[in-house]
């Protein structure tokens, strides 16, 4: 079917797509004004949509997003644009649909405030929700029924149900259009609310003989383009006679109530009268579907057209109502009237806090005014019922201040002291300015967080400890104590040791003191003798940034004891050889085989050794002196005593408990070298108990044959240079008598212990080479030989060139 478009059709047309226009170039413009940014984009935009860019805008950069910790704070819970922090867009999160969000409020806009912390900033932002043509015109029903008497002169009206557009200006509902026919025309009519009525006109006298009934179709377009529309079926039923409809006294009636009046609330009373009579001008009241949700809130009688409350009212999600009030009479004859209805705003909301931003714990050393909250309060009433006034009880070191409507920041107005106050429990209260008052409160609870304003003091100014020598390592000698009024890591105490020199040496080297306790511990063992006390230094420093710190001297003296044992010093004990003394069996009584000699390093009585020999082989064949450790004999040496000797001496101090210490001393009775050794030979065999001891022997041996042939060729490749240098030697033509044979257990000792020892080899020389001799000599005071213990012969260099030499000159003298 056709639509007919007049000329004033055509303008409208036009008109509309100007807008349009105008829409598409300024969709997403951006106004700053007054701290507000403000864009606007069409409904039903796809989820992570750009809305805009907010830091270009409100001149920020994504830094300060980030640092800020940029966020969206909206009054109610749902959050239709989001925030993407990292592009610094403000994006679309959920679908908006503006007709569920706004009805047919115009301009619909969402408004939000994006908060920035450190410092704070709150930038107000709204975004209008422009609408699209996304909604057909609906109307009530898909078919109504009209009784029209055939009586209904020309001009007569029928009101019919309007069709509903939830979209807003053009995209809402324009116009109607009705098929044609010959009876019927519309009229559309502009009411005071701004909402288009229709009205079918009766062109022609109706002939109920001719045609009992009509079929219509109406039709309703929205501005959209292109353009939506909705149809609904009439059917048109000609009754007989009632030719006279109910007329309203008033074409609008106004009413007002308060929102808490309760159900059954008389609100209005409409009247219509009927020329007619009997039982065509009977009427009945009733409203008309086109007053939407306004149905549920109210009730109307239909004899007498008194208008009640019939469901509970809220001036806070609906200010007004628009009822369309219909007058039917028997003959289905209708009028129709409007009734507004003002709801007058009651103070039954008490404010609302929400905390925004809390920061805790804060600092004890903050500033005044130093944010420590920021607050929304908001009361859904109106006027001064919306007023509200915000104060803090008790009173106390903070204070409100507003920042912007409905918002309030909570600041330090003194300086804190954790240490005299470690928390508050700050309750706001907020109240209205209605009659009667609301007033809500909320409680927060700040935690004042410790700055390291305390050094740590120790609890006296200088301490003393006593240590007895000869301690363990590690033994707990004292222990400082220190406090710190701060808390947590500020108040964590940590001791350390100050470097100082304590007789030359860094004092960590003696003392080093325990980090979480104070405890002060002995790294070394001390002596009284070196060392009768010492002064050290204790620092105590917490755990603050930076770290604060004491000092505290502490004296520590020593305290002597009887820890040493006496040292022996001489015969000095081997663990490789057997080292004998040589007593010879000619030697007197009161001989001198040997001195032990011990030190102890002990002072005053704990120093003073005494000498007892307290096992021997023959007790009655030597003595120890008591004071000077001198190994005499007692008796004349004779040929029934054993070459084989062994003394042990005991050596104590005079302190208390007594120390002592042992030596072992081995004495050979014996004239010869050859005796001795062929005796000691057995005795080394005695203490090396060796499984391997034949193969030492042999490799020995075959280090020694070595060493001998390597001499040998050595000194027959320089004779002829020997032989230059000492021409005092004769030529001799007798045979060389056989070299003496030494034992080559002869080991040079000299250099080791605390006596020196050395062997002297003197070489007689004739003319005739076969009286000549060679004789080993030891000096008087000496009587020490050592013997290597694994039967090896242990030569230094300086005998074996020796050696090397005596052959070399027999060999020589041989020539």
């Amino acid at each position: 079917m056709g639509i007919p478009c007049s000329l004033d059709t055509g303008k409208s047309f036009m008109v509309l797509c100007r807008r349009l226009v105008h829409v598409a170039f300024f969709c997403f413009f951006v106004a700053l004004a007054h701290g507000q940014v403000r864009y606007s984009i069409p409904e039903e935009m796809n989820k992570g949509s750009v809305v805009g860019n907010i830091v270009q805008d409100l001149g920020l950069d994504v830094k300060r997003l980030k640092s800020g910790r940029a966020r969206i704070f909206t009054e109610d819970s749902r959050e239709y644009i989001g925030l993407n922090v990292d592009k610094g867009t403000l994006i679309v999160r959920e679908r908006i649909d503006r007709e569920e969000l706004c009805a047919q409020v115009s301009p619909c806009s969402l408004h939000f405030q994006i908060i920035l912390d450190n410092p704070m900033e709150l930038h107000g932002i709204d975004v209008e929700i422009l609408d699209i043509n996304d909604h057909a015109p609906v109307f009530p029903k898909k078919e109504t029924s009209i009784d029209i008497g055939e009586l209904a002169l020309p001009g007569a009206r029928f009101s019919l149900d309007n069709a509903h557009d939830p979209d807003v200006d053009l995209n809402s509902l324009q116009t109607y259009t009705l098929s044609l026919n010959d009876h019927f025309a519309l009229k559309e009519v502009n009411g005071n609310d701004g909402i288009k009525y229709v009205e079918m006109i009766l062109k022609a006298s109706l002939d109920r003989e001719q045609q009992e009934k009509h079929s219509l179709i109406l039709t309703a377009f929205d501005g959209g383009s292109p353009p939506k529309s909705g149809t609904v079926k009439i059917s048109v039923s000609v009754m007989d006679v009632n030719d006279n409809a109910p007329v309203f006294s008033h074409p609008l009636y106004r009413a007002s109530l308060s929102e808490n009046s309760p159900k059954g609330t008389f609100v209005a009373r409409v009247h219509a009268s009927d020329k007619d009579k009997g039982t065509n001008g009977d009427v009945v009241y009733s409203f008309s579907s086109s007053s939407g949700k306004a149905l549920d809130s109210f009730r109307i009688d239909a004899n007498t057209g008194d208008i009640t409350v019939n469901d509970d009212l809220d001036y806070e999600k609906m200010k007004q109502f628009q009822l369309t009030v219909e007058a039917t009479d028997m003959g289905g004859l209708k009028d129709s009237c409007k009734v507004t209805i003002e709801l007058i705003d009651v103070n039954d909301n008490a404010p609302v806090i929400s905390v925004i931003s809390f920061y805790n714990p804060v600092a004890e050393d903050s500033d005044p005014e130093t944010v420590i909250a920021m607050l929304n309060v908001k009361d859904a009433d109106s006027g001064k019922n919306g007023q509200v006034k915000c104060s803090i009880t008790p009173p106390l070191p903070f204070k409100i201040k507003q920042s912007t409507t409905n918002f309030y920041t909570l600041v330090t107005d003194q300086v804190l002291d954790r240490e005299i106050t470690q928390g508050y429990n700050i309750t706001i209260m907020v109240s209205d300015e209605g009659s009667p008052s609301f007033s809500s409160n909320k409680t927060l609870t700040l935690k004042i967080s410790d700055v390291n304003d305390n050094a740590p003091v120790f609890q006296r100014h200088s301490y003393t400890a006593y240590v007895m020598e000869n301690n363990s390592p590690g033994v707990s000698i004292f222990a400082v104590t220190a406090t710190d009024r701060d808390s947590g890591n500020n108040a964590r105490i940590s001791y350390f040791l100050e470097d100082l020199s304590v007789n030359g040496v860094s004092a960590s080297s003696y003392i080093s003191v325990n980090a979480e306790s104070g405890e002060i511990l002995a790294i070394r063992s001390f002596d009284f003798e070196q060392t009768k006390e010492f002064n050290i230094r204790v620092k105590a420093q917490d755990g603050g940034n930076p770290p604060l710190s004491s000092n505290v001297s502490v004296r520590i003296i020593i305290q002597d004891q009887n820890d040493n044992a006496p040292q022996i010093l001489y015969p000095v004990q081997t663990g490789g050889s057997v080292v004998a003394e040589m007593v010879p069996r000619s030697a007197e009584v009161g001989y001198l085989v040997t001195k032990v000699v011990a030190v102890d390093v002990d002072s005053g009585q704990n120093a003073w050794l005494s000498y007892k020999l307290q096992k021997a082989t023959d007790r009655a064949l030597f003595e120890v002196g008591a004071q000077n450790g001198e190994i005499r004999t007692v008796r004349q040496v004779t040929d029934k005593d054993a070459v084989k000797q062994k003394l042990t001496v005991i050596v104590e101090d005079n302190g208390q408990p007594s120390r002592s210490a042992t030596v072992n001393i081995n004495v050979a009775v014996a004239d010869t070298f050859p005796e001795m050794l062929s005796e000691f030979t057995d005795f080394t065999h005695d203490k090396e108990l060796n499984d391997n001891l034949t193969f030492y022997l042999v490799l020995a041996l075959a280090v020694v044959s070595f060493l001998f042939i390597v001499s040998i060729i050595v000194i027959l490749s320089v004779k002829c240079y020997r032989w230059r240098r000492e021409r005092i030697f004769y030529k001799s033509g007798s045979n060389l008598p056989v070299i003496p044979y030494y034992p080559p257990l002869y080991a040079d000792v000299g250099g080791t212990g605390t006596l020196q020892h050395m062997y002297n080899y003197e070489t007689y020389r004739t003319i005739d080479s076969g009286k000549s001799d060679v004789k080993y000599a030891r000096p008087p005071t000496e009587s020490i030989i050592s013997l290597d213990t694994s039967g090896t012969q242990s030569l230094t260099h300086a005998k074996k060139k020796q050696l090397a030499n005596d052959l070399e000159d027999q060999v020589r003298c041989t020539a």
